[in-house]
């Protein structure tokens, strides 16, 4: 089985998506379907053998329900072989983006004698290399048509990237054909399955401006806005008033017509198209002609103010991820070649200049710098950094020019699991985000059932009642009848507030766990290195021989990556001691042989287990007691310091009625001492890790819902069974950000609190949308259904509505 992303482009229809989404899930062999209609982006899973297919009836689906709507094509591979001036033998792949979708090998002889294998994304012209051209099609006049013609092209082995433009009728793609052989032979294959298009030709320059379809689209409402303004001047020619009400519908509802017609023959028939056809069909049956070119005309105007914000919405989400490098400079052989992140491979060594980001994670060989880490961890301050030191994608060198090597490749690297993270945000969805999806496919069919009962039951039941007239109720109905206020601005919503949290370094997996937050009454802390700074010092030494006393236990515990430990080996400084036969004992301590002698090093539990007594020791702090052979030897007091943002968060979290939970392993006098000054509610001390697992799932057995915050060292069974897990500091670490629900990428406390607001407040706009726009449209239903208002209200209530929706969702993307 293998994970398959695809872009879908152009569906600017969220209700539209969702259908799509559906359709795809019903495809055999096809498993954890995913459309996001923010991201436009399509995730599956499916074995390999069937990938191609499924990829041709995703097509197919996605240009039924939307045929202005594409699949965008993967990667091709392209071979180079190229020979350097270094004398030695080098095998490098890349992948490159390919203009004509075929795989191409080429070979270069340099002044070494020696054959070196490359695969690179190079800017070298190569004979028969695929050039781009641009076309106009006159006579294409459907949509359809226009994605049919586009499929047939596509599956053209002299042809790749076809993409037809209906709207404003240009063809664009790429040929390895000569120029003057490829206008016929486009020609003659257009003829083949449509006829009366022909094909003429059009400049490509590079600062191309085509005409944009809502450009054109406005075009057409301002020219409908006139005739119906001319035909409302001149109502007392009838006649007059009647050609301008059918050119003014024609002008700005044909389009509609067309869809509907066309959904209607593919078996789609409760979609927006239709029911704005029905409706506005009945509106003229009735005599309203200005009706129902005035509610044809608002629904366009809706349709075009919904789409600019919609991609207004996606641009200013997608700026703030704009963390990604577009592309690395590798360099070979004395060469720097500019390739994309994802060609480079684990081991080479990239040139990275002032001012631009560094592409792969990696260390640097050579220079020092200093960076600008803001897009990862949402801080404002620079990190510097120098020969060995570990650089991550995405900062940005300030400085001077430095060599990185590469480390991991592009897919593992800190960017590309950011951003992973952020766009598969949308494949966990928040149970209101499920609720809509159910509510749309079942609203729809329902309201239309209304609309019908109204426009036949009352003429047949009350004796007065009119035909007409309740024919223009249902058609009223019909008008209202559409979801889209409501299947575009939740997910845009959390979307947003997931967007504003990654751009102040704070990573959310899912809306789900967004939402979860909302719910959380509990939040239990990890003390160290979250709510204390974890950088650990020696203060004191209780023993009759100190220098060896501290000797011993730095041997012992110089290969262990703790903090408390760290810090003994720090407090040295002289040459360490040999220890071998060494054995960590979980939440205990270590034991090995120093100098043929048994060392033990670690807390009283660890004595204990060995049957070594201690004395009473009136101390605060935690203590690490050394023995050899048998006898205790001396204790080392270390402490810690508690974080000042620490004292905000609990502070806040008390005024928010939330209850404070604190978990150490440290001793119970240390971690009452800690809790006392942060005013915490309960604190558990001298535990194991699986002590912290079942603290947790005690407080969840008793209905609490509970976040819990760790540095991700050693929390991930406790990250993993919280009904949300944060991960506090993590930036770059794997484990962290695999076992937690939201990673923190800073190193700040107050970041649990910063997500929680923001929680809230998408929560906030979220119920607004939902309760706002069915509101609105029950109260236009019942106004409608009892004769009180017109189809011209009706339609306006439903696009402002979802307009004022899909504004009101972007300010989740602001900060709390």
């Amino acid at each position: 089985m293998k994970k398959v992303e695809v872009k879908i482009i152009n569906v600017d229809c969220a209700n539209c998506a969702a259908k799509i989404e559906e359709k795809i899930k019903h495809l055999s062999g096809i498993e954890d379907v995913h459309y996001q209609f923010m991201t436009e982006k399509l995730s599956f899973t499916c074995h390999e053998s069937i990938k191609e297919k499924l990829l041709e009836e995703i097509e197919e689906i996605v240009h039924m329900i939307e045929p202005d709507a594409s699949v965008e094509k993967q990667k091709k591979h392209h071979h180079h072989e190229e020979h350097c001036n270094c004398g030695h033998e080098h095998h490098h792949h890349h992948e490159e983006q390919c203009k004509c979708g075929h795989e191409h090998h080429h070979e270069e002889h340099c002044n070494c004698g020696h054959e070196h294998h490359h695969d690179e994304n190079v800017d070298k012209p190569v004979e028969n290399l695929n050039q781009k051209y641009q076309f106009v099609l006159e006579g294409l006049d459907c949509a359809n048509c226009a994605a049919k013609v586009e499929r047939y092209l596509n599956q053209q082995k002299e042809l790749s990237d076809v993409q037809i433009h209906f709207m404003s009728l240009t063809l664009k793609l790429n040929s390895t054909l000569p120029s003057s052989e490829l206008k016929s032979y486009i020609q003659n294959k257009i003829n083949e399955v449509e006829d009366g298009v022909t094909v003429k030709e059009s400049k490509v320059k590079n600062t191309e401006k085509n005409l944009d379809t809502r450009d054109e689209a406005l075009i057409r409402i301002l020219v409908s806005a006139v005739l119906l303004g001319l035909g409302l001047m001149l109502h007392e020619n009838a006649v007059l008033s009647i050609l301008l009400y059918a050119s003014c519908y024609l002008c700005v509802g044909s389009e509609i017509l067309l869809r509907a017609i066309r959904n209607i023959l593919k078996g789609q028939i409760f979609d927006e198209n239709f029911l704005m056809a029905v409706a506005t069909i009945g509106a003229v049956i009735v005599s309203e002609y200005a009706e129902a070119c005035a509610v044809m005309l608002f629904y366009q105007i809706g349709e075009y103010f919904q789409n600019k914000a919609v991609k207004k919405s996606r641009r200013s989400i997608s700026d703030l991820m704009d963390i990604r490098s577009e592309e690395a400079h590798v360099e070979k052989c004395g060469k720097v070649y500019t390739v994309e992140p994802e060609d480079v491979e684990e081991g080479d060594i990239l040139v990275v200049r002032a001012g631009e980001k560094i592409p792969l994670d990696g260390i640097i060989l050579e220079g020092k710098t200093s960076l600008d880490t803001r897009a990862l961890t949402g801080e404002s301050k620079t990190q510097n950094v120098e020969e060995m030191d570990e650089v991550l994608s995405g900062s940005i060198n300030l400085e001077g020019l430095i060599k990185v090597q590469v480390t991991k490749p592009y897919h593992d690297s800190t960017v590309a699991r950011i951003l992973d993270l952020v766009e598969n945000a949308g494949s966990r969805k928040a149970p209101a985000e499920a609720f809509i999806t159910k509510f749309a496919r079942a609203y729809t069919p329902f309201v239309c059932l209304l609309a019908l009962l109204i426009a036949v039951i009352p003429p047949l039941m009350i004796a007065d009642a009119q035909w007409m007239d309740y024919l223009y109720r249902a058609c009223t109905f019909l008008v209202i009848s559409c979801p889209c206020a409501l299947v575009v601005s939740v997910p845009l919503s959390y979307f947003a507030g997931i967007g504003g949290l990654s751009s102040q370094g704070i990573l959310v997996k899912g809306s789900s766990y967004l939402d979860a937050l909302c719910q959380v009454d509990t939040y239990v802390f990890d003390k160290t290195g979250t709510l204390t700074k974890g950088s650990f010092e020696l203060t004191e030494i209780i023993s009759e021989y100190p220098e060896h006393c501290l000797s011993l236990a730095a041997a012992a515990e110089k290969n262990s990556n703790h903090p408390i430990a760290q810090s003994i080996v720090r407090a040295i400084d002289v040459q360490l001691k040999e220890a071998s036969e060494v054995h960590e004992i979980t939440g205990r301590g270590v034991e090995c042989i120093i100098e043929g002698k048994k060392v033990l090093a670690g807390n009283g539990r660890l004595m204990e287990m060995h049957q070594i007594e201690l004395p009473v020791l009136q101390k605060t702090g935690t203590m690490i007691h050394v023995a050899e052979e048998g006898k205790y030897l001396g204790t080392l007091l270390i402490q810690d310091t508690i974080r000042h943002e620490a004292k905000k968060l609990i502070a806040e979290l008390r005024a928010l009625e939330k209850k404070t939970v604190m978990l150490t392993g440290d001793q119970k006098d240390v971690a009452q001492k800690i809790a006392d000054e942060l005013k915490i509610n309960q604190v558990h001390a001298q535990l194991l890790p699986q002590d912290k697992v079942k603290l947790v799932e005690d407080l969840m057995e008793k209905g609490s819902k509970v976040a819990f915050t760790g540095d991700g060292i050693n929390d991930a069974p406790v990250l993993a069974i919280s009904s949300v897990g944060f991960a506090m500091g993590v930036i770059g670490s794997d484990a962290a950000i695999e076992a937690a629900d939201i990673v923190i990428m800073n190193d700040h406390p107050e970041s649990v609190l910063t997500a929680l607001k923001t929680s809230l407040k998408t929560r906030r706009i979220v119920m607004e949308n939902i309760y706002g726009a069915l509101f609105v449209k029950f109260v236009i239903l019942l106004l409608g259904a009892m004769g009180k208002t017109g189809m011209w209200a009706a339609v306006f209530a439903d696009v402002g509505v979802a307009v004022l929706a899909i504004l009101n969702a972007i300010r989740a993307m602001k900060k709390s």
